[in-house]
């Protein structure tokens, strides 16, 4: 390949990337401004983006150790979630295998670290399914008694630690979070080896079996889904009567338009499954997922579902049915006209209206006017 060649290939790559992780997604979800300005100038000059990611993450790691050198705990904690993030994003172009594992090895020590300065202090937890775990974090909010709960799940390149930041407005009024990765997604899948299957909506319930044994907690528990994870938090709501309530942010009923429309994306969608050698029984298993009327009558909890009319990954029209067809009597629909993928050039605005929706639902707090 030429010189010239070569320049384009990489710029073609970098803008590629630039696209998927737009300034607006990574600042909205945990990163530093002056990170993601970086981060793009890097690539965009022809450094690797994990590796830059990787560089900046180290950064924000020695500025947390250095407050907690000088006991300021607070900058400590902001600075380790700085850095979550740059882990969080620099994974995502990587391929499953030893380079995606180092950086989520690091992504989940930088968590955690964070996670160790709140009051209650975060904990990792592990629900068994099927010989391995599904893989979270359970943040409690401060001075509550058997708190409600939020399961939050990710989609299928975007995570549970990306949710953070935004889930934090909850905590705030009382609810836990459970930070979900479920089949087929983040350290479930990358250090556990757990992939999604046609029985993801049994292992989600597994993870409400977890919580509801856990007596620090209350008894009701809700979930609120992005993306794929959207896809998902419908079909649980839909099948599992434990749900209290259920948020549905950038989903779809059908799963497989993405890769329809966009081959490229086959490739996520069969590291999702395991099955990066078998296109065929990939295309088959997303076929089996999309949701239909009889399955969405059975979500009867209260529901919202949040979409931008500009979604170029999960189309608004297939949004549209997770509200229009669940037979639930409280259900909200808000659109952004402007909005894009989950909403997350609005993500302020987008987090503000769960947390103000779903606490009152779930606390019995008066819902807001």
């Amino acid at each position: 390949m030429s010189a010239a060649a070569h320049a384009l290939e990489w710029q073609a790559a970098a803008a590629a990337l630039i696209r998927a992780m737009p300034r607006h997604r990574m600042v909205g979800n945990g990163m530093q401004a002056t990170d993601a300005d970086e981060l793009h100038a890097g690539v965009s000059a022809g450094a690797a983006w994990s590796e830059v990611a990787a560089r900046l993450a180290r950064r924000q790691t020695r500025l947390a150790v250095e407050a907690m050198a000088v006991g300021d705990p607070v900058t400590a904690r902001e600075k380790f979630l700085r850095a979550a993030a740059c882990w969080s994003f620099g994974q995502i172009p990587l391929e499953d295998g030893p380079a995606k594992q180092a950086h989520y090895r690091s992504l989940v020590e930088a968590f955690g670290r964070a996670g160790a300065l709140l009051d209650p202090p975060a904990e990792h937890i592990e629900v068994p399914w099927a010989g391995k775990s599904l893989r979270g974090w359970l943040l409690r909010p401060h001075g509550v008694v058997r708190p409600p709960v939020v399961m939050v799940l990710g989609g299928m390149d975007a995570w549970r630690e990306e949710y953070a930041a935004g889930a934090e407005l909850v905590r705030d009024r009382g609810v836990a979070l459970f930070l979900l990765d479920a089949p087929g997604q983040g350290e479930t899948r990358v250090l556990g080896g757990l992939h999604l299957d046609r029985d993801v909506r049994l292992a989600l319930s597994a993870a409400v079996d977890h919580v509801l044994a856990d007596d620090r907690l209350g008894d009701r528990v809700a979930v609120w889904g992005n993306s794929m994870g959207g896809h998902l938090a419908a079909l649980l709501a839909a099948q599992d009567p434990r749900i209290a309530a259920c948020v549905v942010t950038g989903g779809t009923v059908t799963p497989s338009e993405t890769h329809t429309r966009f081959p490229r994306f086959i490739g996520k969608v069969q590291a999702m499954l395991g099955l990066q050698h078998d296109e065929d029984a990939a295309r088959s298993l997303m076929d089996g997922l999309a949701l239909d009327a009889e399955t969405l009558s059975g979500l009867t909890c209260p529901l919202l579902v949040q979409h931008g009319k500009r979604d170029a990954v999960f189309k608004i029209a297939n949004a549209r049915p997770i509200h229009d067809l669940a037979a639930s009597t409280d259900k909200t629909w808000q659109e952004w006209a402007d909005g894009d993928h989950c909403v997350d050039n609005h993500a302020d605005e987008k987090y503000l209206e769960v947390a103000r929706w779903l606490a009152p639902r779930l606390t019995g707090a008066p819902v807001p006017a």
